[in-house]
């Protein structure tokens, strides 16, 4: 039940952060105090924060649906994700400038979210066969 509710919240978060970020990729960008100077830079905010962000979410979602995509929606958040919150701590430890509460907020949500996926993971049992049920 764990692993259900880690994979309906980072769908909703995914796909909702996504959304916006796609028809407004000047959103994510001010959060992170980016700046966009050119028409690459648009597209590339929007693919990454928006287009990349909403896939992950909507393949979570098909993983609370669909029990053969179960655990491949687990392992995508705590490799993805997991490695997504390493990198971000990473960066903050080599940077010298101060972050804000994006960055520790994003942080913990990525911290936690691996974590409970590879909780909720170990609960379904690591196994390659599809066909045993959840």
């Amino acid at each position: 039940m764990l692993g259900k509710y880690v994979l309906l919240v980072s769908a909703l978060v995914f796909i909702g952060y996504g959304l916006v970020s796609l028809i407004d990729p000047a959103v994510p960008a001010g959060l992170a105090g980016l700046v966009i100077s050119n028409g690459d830079a648009y597209a590339e905010i929007g693919a990454m924060y928006g287009g990349l962000q909403t896939g992950i979410g909507m393949f979570c979602l098909l993983a609370v649906i669909r029990p053969d995509y179960y655990r491949g929606g687990l392992a995508v958040l705590a490799i993805g994700v997991g490695t997504l919150a390493a990198a971000r701590l990473f960066s903050v430890l080599v940077n010298t400038e101060t972050v804000t509460f994006y960055t520790y907020g994003a942080c913990a949500y990525e911290i936690l979210t691996a974590l409970l996926s590879v909780v909720a993971l170990r609960q379904a049992g690591i196994s390659a066969d599809p066909s045993e049920q959840i």
